[in-house]
Formats: C-alpha cells, sequence, structure tokens
C-alpha cells in the first residue's frame, strides 16, 4: 500500500505553502496526496496566487469536496501517514479543537486525532487571541503540531520561494518525508572579527 498524506487547505493566508507542499510531495514520489479544500481556501489561492480550484486538484492525486463527509478520508480504516492543514485558519483550528466535524477538512483531521497519527496544522494569524492559543493548546493535548510557517532568517534566504521551500521541507519531514532542501548544518564556530 502507498503512503498516504491528506493535505486540507483552508481560508487563511498562505497559500504558496500548500501549492509548494504538493509540488515537493509529487516530486518526492511513492506517496499518495489525498487533497481537500475549503470554499475559503479556494478563494485565497485564486487571490494570492491565480490559480483555480482545477490547477490546485491537478498537484493531488486524488481530490474531495469538502461536503463530502462520506469519503475515505471520513474513516479511521482508510491508513494515512497523518494529515497536514495548510494552511490553517482560526475556524478551522477552532472546528478541530471542538471536535466539530462538519466538513470532510475538519472530519478528516478529527480522524488523524482519533487514530493517533500525525496532525500538523500550519495556523496564519497575527496576533493570537486568547481563544486562538486556547485552541492551539487543545490541539497539542491531543497529540497535534502547530507549526506557524515563519521564516527561518538563519537560513539566509535569497528569496519568498527559498523560505517557502525551507519551512515545507520541515513539515514533511515531521511525516518522515524526506525531499531535498536547505537544512541547518550548523553555525561557523569561527569567533566573529
Amino acid at each position: 500500500m502507498p503512503c498516504r498524506l491528506v493535505v486540507g487547505i483552508s481560508g487563511a493566508t498562505g497559500a504558496q505553502y500548500a501549492v509548494r507542499l504538493l509540488q515537493r510531495v509529487r516530486e518526492h514520489g511513492g506517496i499518495e496526496s489525498h487533497l481537500v479544500v475549503t470554499p475559503s481556501g479556494v478563494l485565497n489561492i485564486q487571490y494570492e496566487l491565480g490559480l483555480s480550484r482545477q490547477d490546485v486538484h491537478a498537484l493531488a492525486d486524488h481530490f474531495y469536496s469538502p461536503r463530502d463527509v462520506g469519503a475515505a478520508l471520513a474513516s479511521g480504516g482508510f491508513a494515512t501517514a497523518g494529515m497536514v492543514v495548510v494552511p490553517c485558519s482560526m475556524r478551522s483550528l477552532a472546528a478541530i479543537a471542538h471536535g466539530l466535524s462538519d466538513n470532510l477538512l475538519t472530519r478528516a483531521a478529527d480522524v488523524t486525532l482519533k487514530e493517533r497519527r500525525r496532525l500538523v496544522l500550519m495556523v496564519r494569524e497575527t496576533p493570537f487571541n486568547l481563544a486562538h492559543l486556547r485552541n492551539m493548546t487543545a490541539v497539542t493535548e491531543m497529540g497535534g503540531v502547530i507549526f506557524p510557517p515563519l521564516p527561518a532568517f538563519y537560513m539566509h534566504p535569497a528569496s519568498l520561494d527559498e523560505m517557502v521551500d525551507h519551512t515545507v521541507c520541515r513539515v514533511l519531514e515531521l511525516f518522515d518525508i524526506h525531499v531535498p532542501g536547505p537544512r541547518w548544518e550548523g553555525m561557523d564556530r569561527k569567533a566573529p572579527d
């Protein structure tokens, strides 16, 4: 059976992370991607990247309507390596934190948690209010990983694409999916002048 990764895209800024993650998974090979995009996610993809729903669906091996709560992803019997929600809106975070399986994205996340599989939420909001922080704590207590896509300036990125790629590589490593990309090799130990 192939390794399966569920990818959810919700309505927060950061659609570029989702597109790059799907591209890197496809480049890697041997990983089946299963994609759910919320209506707000589609709006952000169109606004931020000028891409259509079909453009993003074409990057995945399988895609599902968020209304299809009877899809394979809604069952714990559908074995996966886990799920990443990229980007993850505060609305999706709240639904996941409180077990509100009101669409396929939040149901798939709920299944991922109940089956004790890896769930990574790339939350996008700033500043956080207390509800956001409590919801992140709740998901963490359930075994999820909160991974805001923050740039790693210590990597000295030369472009936005390099910053996105570094973050995507780090997220995929949480699923034991190793793709070529920039990695921290340690600081040069020479004393500064």
